[in-house]
This record gives C-alpha cells, structure tokens and sequence, in this order.
C-alpha cells in the first residue's frame, strides 16, 4: 500500500497491490467526525499472477500541472506495468507492460526527479533501470547485490540519490550517474524489505528488515561529502558507512561488512 504524494481531485488517494493481481485505488472521503476509504478505480494487470508493488509518480510532491500522474506496478511474472491515472475518471489506464526479470519482479519505483524513468528489482538478483518511453531494453542492469532486490527508493530531495535493498541483508546508496559501484554499502540484520526517505530530513532513511526490525540510517556522510562518483572509479573503492541513529538520536558507526544490533 501507498498514499499518493498529493491530493487527486481533492482526496487523499491510497494505492494497493492486492494478491489477485490488481491494483486498486482507494479516496479518503470525510463525513462529519469520521473518515473511510471509497473504492475509486481498479486495473487488473495479469491473469494468474500477484501485484507486487506499487509507487507513484508523485515523490517529489511538486508535480508541474501539466506532468501526468503514474503508477509503476511490478508482479510474480517478472513484468513491470506502466499506469496512467486519469483524475475525472475513469481512473486507472494502462500504458505499458514489459519483461523486467526472469522472477518474481519484487518492487518497481520511479525515479522521481525524471519520472520517465523507472527501476525495478528482482528474485533474480538484478536492480534495473527502464526509460519508460523505450522499455524493451533496460537503461543498466547491475548484480552488485547478492541475492534479490527487494526495495528501492529515489531520494525527493536529492536529484540523483537512490537506495536499494536487498535479501543479502544490505543497503546500497547509488548516485545514478555511475551505476558501476554504489555510494554506500551497509549490512543489516535481515532482507530489506522496504526503504523511505525521511520526507524532510533529507538525509534521514528509514528501512524496514526482516529479523533486525525498523531502523534509522542517517546518510549525510555518504551522501553530502561524497563527490560524484567518476567513470573511471575502481569497484574496489571503498565505501562510506551509514550511521544507525538509535532510540536517543545516539550515533552509533556502522561497519559496511558487519550488523549492529540496537540498543534497548
């Protein structure tokens, strides 16, 4: 589930991915002291497959009155589905369907400076990025993580920050401009399962992990001081720590190849 960055035609609009294969928009409508959620459109993506994930094309939450409102979908069968949604009705679109991954294609996000372009991970290990006008072949491709990719977010408030996740129990920070080796490389307790960008801490992120539970990573290190990754950088470079902030705003160092547990 996800909330739509902005108010559409004036009502909260909530996203889901639902196991039978479709995704459901839902407005927020008010009546005196209460609030519920009222079924407003629905698109089917494929037969016989699940909806994975979802992301709007909103993120940066200043959308030009002329920019159209999308949604990128992923699914069980690898395929990523491109969405239109029309305010006045009747709602949800279809645009574009393509082969993303051999598996299950886990999350599919755009990048929300540049909103014709998307990425997606998958089961197979693979972080991908799509121009959404040319989709049949994929803009990069990189296996620097381990197993599948699971969770990805494009920074709001930095144009060309992105955050991975990942089922090795990692987090990468990319500058997208160099895809060849990520900015930041920090170890968790656990598959990452879902990535937000604190959204105005911009350098605040919070990440969802399987056994380690939620946890704060403050990224200004990695990201403020850290210069545009050149062409020509060595993949053996080292990489900038995250900082696990803990229940008192505590630092505590994270060590790239190594958990840290918080504290109580």
């Amino acid at each position: 589930m996800k909330w739509c960055h902005i108010p559409v035609a004036g009502h909260a609009l909530l996203g889901v991915a639902d196991a039978g294969g479709s995704i459901e928009l839902l407005r927020l409508v008010g009546s005196e002291n209460t609030y519920r959620l009222q079924p407003f459109s629905s698109f089917a993506l494929e037969k016989q497959c699940l909806a994975l994930s979802l992301d709007w094309s909103t993120g940066k939450a200043d959308r030009a009155s002329d920019q159209p409102l999308k949604v990128i979908s992923s699914d069980s069968r690898g395929q990523l589905h491109l969405l239109k949604v029309t305010e006045a009705g009747p709602g949800l679109q279809g645009v574009a369907t393509w082969q993303a991954h051999h598996f299950e294609a886990w999350i599919a996000a755009f990048n929300y400076w540049q909103t014709e372009i998307v990425y997606s991970g998958g089961d197979d290990g693979l972080l991908k990025g799509w121009d959404t006008r040319t989709p049949d072949t994929s803009i990069f491709s990189s296996k620097r993580h381990s197993m599948g990719v699971c969770s990805i977010q494009s920074s709001p408030h930095r144009e060309h920050i992105l955050a991975t996740g990942s089922y090795d129990e990692h987090i990468l920070l990319w500058d997208i401009r160099n895809m060849r080796q990520p900015l930041a490389d920090t170890a968790v307790q656990g598959g990452v399962w879902r990535l937000r960008w604190h959204p105005f801490h911009r350098h605040l992120l919070l990440a969802a992990c399987m056994h380690g539970g939620f946890r704060i990573f403050n990224c200004q290190k990695a990201i403020g001081k850290t210069p545009a990754p050149s062409k020509h950088s060595s993949c053996a470079s080292s990489h900038i720590p995250l900082t696990l902030l803990g229940p008192h705003e505590k630092e505590h160092r994270v060590n790239p190849r190594r958990s840290v547990v918080l504290s109580d």
